[in-house]
């Protein structure tokens, strides 16, 4: 099925044009006939493939397509989920710029910064919501917000919500929205508990894939480094320096790692910043602008802050940590290689830490090749500690769980 931009609204085509989009992607070919059509959707697609337009598009085409509503404010019409404040600023713009010539007015919400403001912007109505789940709860608890005109509901990046642990929100969500709406359910993988969830949400609904699923963009080449542990942040400054690379991504497990890694890179001459779930949301974005800018040249994040940054020439992505949840790892890569672009990605994995790399070989359905890197080759004569001795599926069960915990304290932001 093919579908071309000029069926949509002149408005929208206007937009599209400024924003030198002409023609669509094919994650947009497939899905946008089918939200037109008003069916349940569930589309999977790699990250940088324009998933936001895929979704955004159609829905405001139907709102302008619609009957106006005549009513004191707009009355909410679309709310679109996303699990992280970054990704829902990322999309809230996305939407602001395909709507920059119609009257609709689209608000944002969520977490970190003052409620306040939020309250008094919604008090003007809005026809698109693009929110968190723990503010947009808030928000309903204090009836900021009428669900009930509601017409379409998108979970964007929606196995990422229940990896940080959402479900109970959504539960709580999805009680107070009308029966009889749209639900769209986009990500970047697909596994058992997206199935699950969309066997509640989704009625008869219409599955999108353009790519094999959950696999990594073919424009992004892939490397495993075999090295000790403590010598990863002598070699990740090792690589930037001497390939000179500019705007690299590292990703670490934890917010202390984040913080002490940028300080330890920094003192190696090298413009470092970190950013995770317990700096302000201000700060946030201040060390995001100065990333994208050139200010600094590596950011280091955890999995939870990095959804959402959408820099389109990053070229370099670092996994200093193996990640914990396998399907993090394609989310993590999947912020190079963006838009038909090339990108690399570089693994650093220690003695003890196969079984995590195992299981993202599995979800990709294929060997990444080890290597040791001349002047950083791993010592195999050294003790592996005793915790990485257990058996395999030990060591997966209590790194889930670390990893669940870990993430449990933001769920709100």
């Amino acid at each position: 099925m093919t579908f071309e931009f000029s069926q949509l609204d002149s408005r929208l085509q206007q937009a599209l044009t400024g924003l030198q989009h002409q023609q669509p992607t094919p994650i947009q070919q497939q899905a946008i006939p089918a939200v037109l059509s008003g069916a349940d959707v569930m589309a999977g697609a790699q990250t940088g493939t324009g998933k936001t337009a895929a979704f955004a598009l159609p829905l405001l085409q139907r709102l302008l397509s619609a009957d106006a509503i005549q009513a004191a404010a707009p009355l909410l019409r679309v709310l679109i989920l996303t699990p992280t404040r970054e990704l829902a600023q990322q999309v809230y713009n996305n939407v602001c710029q395909y709507a920059a010539f119609t009257d609709l007015r689209i608000e944002l919400a969520y977490g970190g910064v003052s409620l306040n403001p939020q309250l008094q912007a919604l008090q003007q109505g809005c026809d698109i919501l693009v929110a968190t789940p723990g503010r947009l709860l808030d928000l309903m608890f204090k009836r900021a917000i009428d669900p009930s005109s509601l017409q379409a509901l998108v979970l964007d990046e929606a196995d990422r919500m229940l990896d940080m642990g959402f479900s109970d929100e959504l539960k709580k969500i999805l009680q107070r929205l009308p029966q009889q709406r749209q639900t769209l359910l986009f990500s970047a993988t697909f596994g058992s508990d997206i199935f699950a969830l969309s066997k509640r949400l989704l009625n008869e609904p219409v599955l999108v894939e353009v790519d094999a699923r959950n696999s990594a963009a073919s424009t992004v080449e892939q490397h495993v480094y075999v090295v000790d542990s403590e010598r990863k942040r002598e070699l990740v400054s090792y690589l930037i320096g001497s390939k000179n690379w500019h705007q690299v991504l590292v990703f670490v497990k934890t917010k202390q790692g984040a913080d002490a890694l940028a300080g330890e890179m920094c003192k190696d001459g090298l413009v470092t910043k970190a950013i995770h779930g317990d700096k302000s949301q201000g700060a946030r974005e201040r060390v995001l602008e100065e990333f994208r800018n050139g200010e600094t040249r590596v950011l280091v994040a955890t999995d939870v802050a990095a959804r959402g940054i959408d820099i389109a020439s990053l070229n370099t992505v670092i996994n200093y940590d193996l990640p914990y949840i396998a399907e993090d790892y394609i989310h993590r890569i999947g912020r190079t290689g963006r838009a038909g672009q090339h990108g690399q990605a570089i693994t650093l994995m220690s003695l003890g830490e196969e079984y995590l790399l195992e299981e993202i070989e599995a979800i990709l359905d294929q060997r990444l090749p080890q290597q040791w890197l001349p002047g950083f080759e791993p010592d195999l004569t050294r003790e592996i500690p005793q915790q990485r001795k257990n058996s395999r599926s030990a060591q997966k069960r209590r790194a889930k769980q670390r990893a669940h915990g870990k993430t449990a304290g933001n769920r709100r932001r």
